[in-house]
């Protein structure tokens, strides 16, 4: 049908080019055209519909827009109306999306500020913590409270971490001299003890004293140590007794003795057979004891200038160590470790210091 228009249209267009030529010449060239093949003559179909559409058909009136319905207008009236609606669901669920993601994001943001805020008064109370002047009092031998850190526990307890004449030490290359004798002058005295957290400490009633270089210095109590804190030639024993004494100038002298296993030690025996039953409960036995029974037969000893093994640390303390032991049974230093397994100060460093031993 397609074709039948298009070769009318052209028919038609011929005829009408055809009109103003001579009748002769008209006639050659429809001839002509009718004699050529389909395919040279006429154009292609494509060609043909697309050329029918561009030029009007004589005659023939192009029939105006149908116009829509009433009842089609409605529909598309209601189609708009459904759509606009929806359209303004979807805007109204987005704007709320978007409305509680910025509400989340601004408690956020007030969340992350309240917390950056409390963590800055923190480091700043952190901070004015740690700068002010600490007084602590609570001390051991291990741990976080334990000896590297007793110069942070305490501003008076600062020598702990700075001194450089600090007890105790390995006694090695001493220089032998001929050391005067220390001079004791003991007696059997009174005395009570105490389980004071650190120790078992025994003080003695006065009246007992040590002379060294010209001074007099009196007993003020014995304690103990597990292992020795001293060194000799970087060998210790499993225990030493410390005997504390001060001049009356307020000079302090400490005698230590090593304490080996071996024979029981009589004045060890009478201090344990007397021991106090809760830490920091003193106790006064109606006894005496003899402050002599401490002391090795032989006298020699080292000497040097330290300090006291335990918070504060004072500097300026006499140190005579005695070269030969004493001997404590096993069951004796077996009942000391049970209360306090490890209560002795590392050894500081000699730091220079001179070391006189005995010939």
């Amino acid at each position: 049908m397609r074709n039948l228009i298009a070769l009318f249209a052209c028919s038609c267009v011929v005829l009408s080019a055809s009109a103003n030529d001579p009748a002769p010449a008209a006639a050659a060239r429809l001839a002509a055209s009718v004699s050529k093949p389909a395919s040279a003559s006429l154009p292609s179909k494509e060609q043909m519909a697309k050329d029918a559409a561009k030029e009007p058909v004589p005659g023939k009136k192009e029939a105006p827009a149908k116009k829509a319905a009433p009842a089609d207008e409605d529909k598309e009236q209601e189609a708009e109306v459904a759509l606009s609606a929806k359209i303004a669901e979807r805007l109204a669920e987005l704007r709320e999306r978007q409305q509680a993601r910025a509400s989340a994001a601004a408690r956020a943001r007030k969340a992350a500020d309240a917390k950056r805020l409390q963590e800055e008064k923190a480091a700043a109370a952190a901070a004015i913590l740690a700068a002010a002047p600490k007084h602590g009092t609570v001390w051991s031998y291990e741990g976080e409270t334990g000896p590297a850190n007793w110069s942070k526990i305490n501003v008076d307890w600062a020598k702990c971490g700075t001194g450089n004449r600090q007890s105790p030490i390995d006694l090695r290359d001493g220089i032998k001299v001929n050391l005067e004798q220390i001079g004791f002058d003991y007696h059997p005295s009174s005395f009570n003890e105490v389980n004071n957290g650190h120790t078992i400490q025994v003080t003695v009633g006065g009246g007992n004293f040590i002379t060294v270089g010209n001074q007099t210095y009196e007993l003020q109590q014995f304690h103990f140590h597990r292992p020795s804190e001293e060194r000799i030639n970087g060998k210790g024993t499993e225990m030493v007794m410390h005997l504390v004494h001060k001049s009356y100038d307020g000079k302090i002298a400490i005698v230590a003795v090593l304490l080996e296993r071996g024979q029981p030690h009589s004045l060890m025996q009478t201090v344990w057979d007397n021991l106090p039953l809760e830490k920091n409960e003193v106790v006064s036995p109606s006894i005496v004891i003899d402050p002599k029974d401490a002391l090795p037969e032989k006298r020699e000893y080292f000497t040097y200038m330290g300090s006291m093994t335990e918070p504060p640390c004072t500097e300026g303390v006499l140190w005579l160590v005695f070269k030969q032991p004493r001997q404590a049974s096993p069951a004796q230093m077996a009942l000391f470790s049970r209360l306090y397994p490890l209560n002795a100060r590392p050894v500081q460093s000699t730091a220079g210091r001179m070391i006189k031993e005995s010939n």
